[in-house]
């Protein structure tokens, strides 16, 4: 599947990977990963295309209505977990209790917490990390340069306006696929 996702990605696609290319071999078995922007289905692809490159496990997200069969029985195979969105459940607690049960665990989410455009970042990937004591690695989806770049881990610190202009300064320059919505 590697060589198959290898020959798309870069062959057929014309993608590149930079940053912290080898994230797998950096033994970062728990993390919040965050994916920037998220502005189409595209990015479902691109970003199961790269974590089968750089061979590492990352589970994902969805509203429950993508779960319902048959697609459902896909999306749970690719690693993914329906969110009921209008229940008071607190999620961020729920998705941080996540990391304690399980040796390996690695979440992506988008910050903006859907694909239109947003003014400011949802905070609650940012408080799942500090509740479940494991790093922030950020993502690209670089339309425009057709990249993804890694970040190194970065842990969240108690000064979250610091924290969210440092992430928000790693994304600076990048386009996503629908173009309106880049940073």
């Amino acid at each position: 599947m590697q060589k198959l996702a290898k020959f798309i990605y870069f062959k057929l696609l014309g993608w590149q990977i930079a940053g912290n290319t080898n994230m797998s071999k950096n033994k970062v078995k728990k993390a919040v990963i965050i994916a920037v922007p998220h502005t189409s289905w595209h990015d479902f692809y691109i970003g199961v295309l790269l974590r089968t490159i750089i061979a590492i496990k990352i589970n994902f997200v969805g509203k429950k209505e993508l779960f319902i069969f048959p697609f459902g029985l896909f999306f749970r195979a690719m690693g993914g977990t329906p969110v009921n969105r209008g229940s008071n459940e607190n999620k961020v607690e729920a998705m941080a209790k996540l990391f304690k049960n399980k040796e390996e665990f690695r979440i992506t989410l988008a910050p903006e917490g859907t694909r239109k455009k947003v003014q400011k970042w949802r905070s609650g990937f940012y408080y799942i990390a500090k509740m479940a004591n494991v790093p922030i690695i950020m993502v690209t989806f670089d339309f425009k340069n057709k990249q993804n770049k890694i970040s190194e881990p970065f842990y969240p610190t108690e000064n979250k306006e610091a924290d969210f202009i440092f992430m928000e300064n790693f994304f600076k320059g990048v386009k996503g696929k629908v173009d309106k919505y880049s940073y």
